[in-house]
C-alpha cells in the first residue's frame, strides 16, 4: 500500500529541523498541509546522527493526523543520504525529498536505494514517495527529465539559495528566479506532478511574503515551503479562491448542468460560451476550495 498520494493539497510544506526535539514534538499543532523534517542544511554535521534518530523515533511514535510527512535527506554522494534512507523508509515516511537534484540519474539512484530498503524490510516496493529539489542551473535545465524520472515523484521543488549562488547573484525582487520557476512549473505540469516554490526567509516581512506567494500562485505553483508557522495562515489565504472567483465557478457548473437537463451540448453564461478550459478551471477552483476547507478543519 502506498504511503503517499500525488493528488492532494500542498499549499504549505513546513521545514522542521531534525535536531530540534521540541519543534518535532509540537509540529502537529500547526495547520501546514505537509511537514518536512530536515536532516540536511539545518543540521550541523556533528548532529546528523542525533537528528536521524530523533526523526526516526518521531515517525515511529508520533501521530501527525492527516498531514503529509516528508523528510529531506542528505545528498546521496555525501554517504549520509543512504544512512538517512535506512532509518526513515522503515519508519514509515510518506515522501523522501532529495536535495540538490541535478539530473534524472540522481532521482533514479535514490529510487534504487529506497526500493532496496523496502525489499529488505518487507515493505511493498513503491510504497514510499519522492520529491526532487532543484537547486542549480544544471537542475533547472534538466527539470523536464527530472520530473519524468520516476513514478514515485509527487512533485519537484525549487531551492533558491543554492540556485542563485550558482547563478552568481543574490535573491532580490524575484526576477532572478523567474526562469527557474517557469522551467520547474512547466516540467511538473508535463509530468502531472506538483510544483512547489522555495522558502521566503524574512519571516518578519509578511507583506513581502504575501507578495511572493501571490506571484507564485499566479504562475501556477501548487504551494510553497515555509520556515515559520506564522507564514502558514497568510499562505493558505492566498491560495484559497476569492469569493468572486468561487461564485463564478459555481455559476459555470450550474450552467453546464442546466444545458445537460435541456439536452443541449452547448452551455453559456451571461451570453458567453463555456468551453472546456473554462469548465476545468471552475472545477479546479471548487475542488481547491473544498479541499482547503477540509484540511484547515483537520479532516482527512
Amino acid at each position: 500500500m502506498k504511503r503517499y498520494t500525488k493528488d492532494r493539497l500542498r499549499r504549505s510544506m513546513m521545514f522542521v529541523p531534525g535536531n530540534n526535539p521540541g519543534m518535532i514534538r509540537d509540529v502537529h499543532i500547526y495547520p501546514a498541509d505537509s511537514i518536512m523534517f530536515d536532516l540536511e542544511d539545518s543540521v550541523a554535521y556533528t548532529e546528523k546522527d542525533t537528528a536521524r534518530l530523533l526523526v526516526y523515533n518521531a515517525l515511529k511514535t508520533l501521530n501527525f493526523g492527516n498531514k503529509e510527512i516528508v523528510v529531506r535527506i542528505n545528498d546521496l554522494s555525501s554517504g549520509l543520504g543512504v544512512m538517512d534512507l535506512e532509518a526513515i523508509v522503515p519508519a514509515g515516511v510518506h515522501v523522501v525529498r532529495l536535495p540538490k537534484t541535478d539530473s534524472a540519474q540522481d532521482v533514479i539512484d535514490c529510487e534504487k536505494e529506497i526500493a532496496r530498503i523496502e525489499r529488505k524490510h518487507g515493505i511493498e516496493v513503491g510504497s514510499t514517495g519522492m520529491m526532487a529539489a532543484i537547486e542549480s542551473a544544471n537542475g533547472v535545465l534538466n527539470a523536464r527529465e527530472i520530473a519524468h524520472a520516476s513514478d514515485r515523484l509527487i512533485g519537484i521543488a525549487l531551492g533558491a539559495e543554492d540556485y542563485v549562488t550558482d547563478l552568481k547573484t543574490t535573491r532580490a525582487d524575484g526576477i532572478e528566479l523567474l526562469f527557474a520557476r517557469s522551467m520547474i512549473l512547466n516540467a511538473a505540469r508535463s509530468a502531472g506532478i506538483a510544483a512547489l516554490d522555495t522558502v521566503y526567509s524574512d519571516v518578519n516581512n509578511e507583506e513581502g511574503f504575501i507578495a511572493e506567494a501571490t506571484l507564485i500562485k499566479k504562475l501556477g505553483f501548487d504551494g510553497k515551503s515555509v520556515i515559520n508557522p506564522r507564514q502558514i495562515a497568510p499562505l493558505h489565504k492566498v491560495f484559497m479562491p476569492s469569493e468572486k472567483d468561487l461564485n463564478k465557478a459555481y455559476a459555470i457548473m450550474e450552467a453546464i448542468e442546466d444545458a445537460k437537463k435541456r439536452g443541449s451540448g452547448v452551455a453559456s453564461l451571461k451570453g458567453k460560451m463555456i468551453d472546456k478550459p473554462v469548465v476545468l478551471r471552475a472545477q479546479r477552483l471548487i475542488a481547491l476550495h473544498e479541499a482547503g476547507l477540509r484540511m484547515d478543519d483537520g479532516e482527512d
